[in-house]
């Protein structure tokens, strides 16, 4: 029986390879369009032959992952606050300092993902199988608030029975579309926006106080 074979080099050149070409999918999904922007184009940038491209799985699965290297720095489905950066933050025993290291990560997050967003909307108003792709990793990004909510109540910032209202308001203080309105269609510099999300988060109580 033949035996499987691999090696640590090959594994590296195979996740080049993949970064490669995610990266070239995000430059064109930004630049040219989802649907735009064909497998042959993506391989085109990447370098690369078009079957390595679609060895690499369907282009809306592709769209999601430029996404989420944008954002979090590295694929996958696992929550964000399994991210080593996340994990640091949360363990942070001051509340001020804590709030202060979550907006910056948001922000550069944000930064770097912030056309890739904007192509994923327009995606998933058009292709079936990229709003699908879109509304799981919604899905995702609210369980992520709920935590994020949760962590706050730990902390005492809200009560633990507002969790869940909580995480609706984080997910639209935190999120793409809120960070583009303001630094993007109302010129405010980051460093406002930094201020801005900050106060929100520190005084979220307050937000969960009309509803």
């Amino acid at each position: 029986m033949a035996r499987a074979y691999s090696s640590p080099r090959r594994a590296a050149e195979a996740a080049s390879t993949r970064a490669a070409i995610i990266a070239a999918a995000a430059k064109l999904f930004v630049r040219d369009g989802y649907a735009a922007t064909s497998l042959k184009a993506i391989a085109t940038e990447a370098n690369v032959a078009v079957p390595t491209v679609q060895l690499q799985g369907s282009k809306h699965s592709l769209l999601i992952a430029a996404f989420e290297v944008a954002f979090a720095g590295d694929e996958g489905k696992h929550s964000l606050t399994e991210r080593p950066s996340l994990v640091s933050i949360m363990s942070e025993p001051d509340l001020a300092t804590a709030i202060d290291r979550y907006v910056e990560f948001l922000d550069d997050a944000n930064q770097r993902a912030a056309g890739i967003v904007r192509a994923m909307a327009a995606a998933a108003d058009a292709d079936p199988a990229a709003r699908a792709a879109y509304e799981e990793l919604e899905q995702r990004r609210h369980r992520d608030m709920l935590l994020a909510a949760g962590w706050f109540a730990g902390r005492g910032v809200i009560p633990e029975e507002r969790v869940a209202e909580a995480a609706d308001v984080l997910g639209y203080i935190t999120s793409a579309d809120a960070y583009l309105h303001f630094t993007r269609a109302r010129g405010w510099t980051r460093t406002q926006w930094r201020n801005w999300t900050a106060n929100q988060l520190a005084h979220l109580s307050d937000q969960l106080g009309g509803l």
